[in-house]
């Protein structure tokens, strides 16, 4: 949960500084700013192998690789379509409120 909500908020903070520079498009930047967190995860995911477990072995290496490339890969997806969501909602929130005379 405090994972999704500082995505969501680093997210729109993001859109907030691109839409002050006048660039309109968000649609994907949004999802990659909030799915970035899972090459995060997979980046960590070799620190992890060579410094911190026991692992040798080609198959080992394999299946940790293969299975981490997934999970990133997973959620990769999740926080870029949640953060794509909370971005929409900003979006249509902030122009909404904007009055034109």
């Amino acid at each position: 949960v405090l994972l999704v909500i500082v995505t969501s908020a680093i997210t729109v903070s993001l859109l907030y500084f691109q839409l002050t520079r006048e660039d309109h498009r968000w649609w994907w930047m949004s999802f990659v700013n909030g799915g970035m967190i899972g090459l995060f995860i997979y980046g960590y995911s070799f620190y992890f192998y060579f410094h911190r477990s026991g692992l040798t072995g080609f198959l080992q290496t394999s299946f940790y690789f293969g299975y981490m490339a997934l999970i990133s890969f997973a959620f990769f997806l999740m926080l870029g379509s949640v953060s794509f969501q909370l971005s929409l909602q900003f979006v249509k929130y902030i122009y909404s409120r904007v009055k034109c005379d």
